[in-house]
Parts: C-alpha cells; structure tokens; sequence
C-alpha cells in the first residue's frame, strides 16, 4: 500500500504540462510567515488533488524546518479530511524560499519555491521549480477580491496559463 501510495503521490507532483520554468525566488521570507494555517485559494490541476475542497496546510516549525500536514476534502466540503504529512527543510538560507518537502517518511521528495508573497495581504505563490505545480495560498479562507486579482495577475506575470487555474471551495473556519 505503501508504494502505491508512493507511487501516486511522485506521479501527481509531476503531472501536467511543464511551463517555462518560473524565475527562481529572489525575495526573502522570514520563516515565522511559513507558521500557522494556510488556505488554498487556486492551484493547477494535479492528480492527488482530484475532486479536493477546503484544502489546508499547517505549518508547524521543528528544531530542522517544520512538520506539514495537507488536508482536503475529496468532492464536498462534507466528505471526510484526506491528510498528507510532510516534512518540510529549508534549501537556500538567504531567501527561505527553496524548501524541501518528504512525504511518506522521506521515500518521497519534492523541492517547492515560495514564488512570490505579501505578507501584508496574508498570501503566497508556491510552486515547483520546473513550472508543472502551482498553488495560491491564503491565511484566511478566502481572499479579498481585489487582493484575489492582484495574486492572479501575478501568478500570470511569473508565466502560468491562469485560465487552468482550479478555484476550490474554501475550507471553513
């Protein structure tokens, strides 16, 4: 069950068609803005992700990084919580914004950028290197409409195809 699961998850981070590959990151995160719930607000289309609403990230800071849990609900804001647990090391220390992700007690990695983020408007960009996954976060369940646009418009300046873009229910609070 174990490579199966393995299996799924390599397959959905690499899914998809590849962007040119988004610039890497330049602007520093302070690791104290990683902490807390994370709302997803817009992602592309992945496999594990199929049917998700409501999804979540909670980012809880360890002696090496932090400890990751993703949640969704499969279909409906009512279906069960489907968790991955991950954790999460950072890569580059003068910007905090490489990081490596381990899923399933390290058998899986994958490194994610913090593309671009506004502190002041509680989001962030996050995608992988090679362009195939993106995702907008929020620290509240929903954004704004106008800070929605300006973190759409961006996610479009960094080159993605925003009309692929899935908006997934909110998760409740």
């Amino acid at each position: 069950m174990r490579a199966l699961a393995t299996t799924v998850l390599a397959l959905a981070l690499v899914a998809g068609p590849a962007l040119a590959a988004p610039p890497p990151p330049t602007k520093k995160i302070e690791l104290t803005n990683m902490m807390g719930r994370w709302y997803e607000v817009a992602r592309l289309p992945n496999k594990i992700q199929t049917g998700c609403q409501g999804g979540t990230s909670d980012w809880q800071r360890t002696g090496e990084g932090f400890a990751v849990v993703q949640a969704c609900h499969k279909g409906s804001l009512s279906a069960p919580v489907t968790e991955w647990k991950a954790k999460a090391k950072v890569l580059d220390s003068r910007t905090n914004a490489k990081l490596q992700m381990t899923f399933f007690n390290g058998l899986v990695r994958q490194e994610y950028w913090v593309l671009d983020h506004r502190a002041d408007q509680g989001w962030l960009i996050l995608g992988t290197p090679g362009g195939r996954s993106v995702w907008l976060m929020s620290q509240r369940p929903t954004l704004p409409a106008a800070v929605k646009s300006q973190a759409v418009a961006r996610l479009k300046q960094l080159g993605y195809d925003v009309g692929r873009l899935e908006f997934p229910q909110p998760a409740r609070n």
